[in-house]
């Protein structure tokens, strides 16, 4: 892929070029799956065979109760009827704004097939035995990564090697090995965002992209959402 062409002064970083999209797939209302989580799994699956790195990377954006946005990476870790789960230490920023602001946007963007996925919709906490079976999944090292970091605060530059050590001698857990099992600390669990909007994007060329969006029917379950579909201007 070839590189951009920038333009650099001592006051600016513009960029005057960009990649051309050629994707030879076609979206539409058409022939899309009638539901959006369905839909999701089939270009899942396809990211997943395509080789593309991280395909279960994602941006998940909150804001706080007056609107302030922040976003950054989190792992995709389930799809279920309801929608999508990630899990997080509750005491950091992110668990803080959706405590103060239950709404999220999630995007995933696989460069590798030039396909984006943007997910909007409230969230909800999963219930502690989702979050225990998943914390008990993880590799012994991911576990004590989670008890140790206090999350979004400021931290010295030794304090982490020296809660992961403790917490090591405390568990029985021999340096090296992380062989154990750890408990699930009370401040770490999932999420779930509940989707009343998805859209579908492929790249194409000339900027004009194929998008199709769901939305959710007002009144319609979480378990069975009914939704309309659109095509929308690129």
């Amino acid at each position: 892929m070839a590189s951009i062409d920038v333009t650099e002064t001592k006051d600016t970083l513009q960029v005057r070029s960009h990649v051309q999209y050629n994707t030879p797939e076609h979206i539409s209302p058409q022939n899309v799956h009638t539901s959006p989580l369905e839909q999701f799994h089939i270009w899942f699956n396809e990211a997943r065979n395509a080789g593309v790195r991280e395909p279960d990377s994602m941006s998940l954006s909150t804001a706080t109760s007056s609107g302030i946005p922040s976003s950054r990476m989190v792992l995709f870790k389930q799809l279920d009827k309801r929608g999508f789960v990630f899990y997080t230490n509750y005491t950091s920023r992110k668990s803080k704004e959706l405590d103060e602001n239950p709404n999220a946007a999630l995007l995933f963007f696989w460069r590798e097939m030039s396909r984006q996925v943007r997910i909007l919709g409230r969230v909800e906490k999963v219930s502690k035995e989702e979050s225990e079976v998943y914390f008990q999944s993880r590799p012994v090292g991911s576990q004590l990564g989670a008890l140790a970091s206090k999350q979004s605060t400021v931290i010295g530059e030794n304090d982490l090697q020296e809660r992961l050590q403790n917490l090591e001698t405390l568990h029985g857990i021999e340096p090296g090995t992380k062989q154990g099992k750890l408990p699930l600390p009370d401040f770490w669990g999932g999420f779930r965002v509940i989707p009343s909007e998805m859209e579908f994007w492929l790249g194409k060329p000339s900027r004009l992209h194929d998008r199709v969006r769901y939305l959710r029917i007002e009144g319609s379950s979480d378990d069975e959402p009914q939704w309309t579909i659109d095509r929308l201007s690129p």
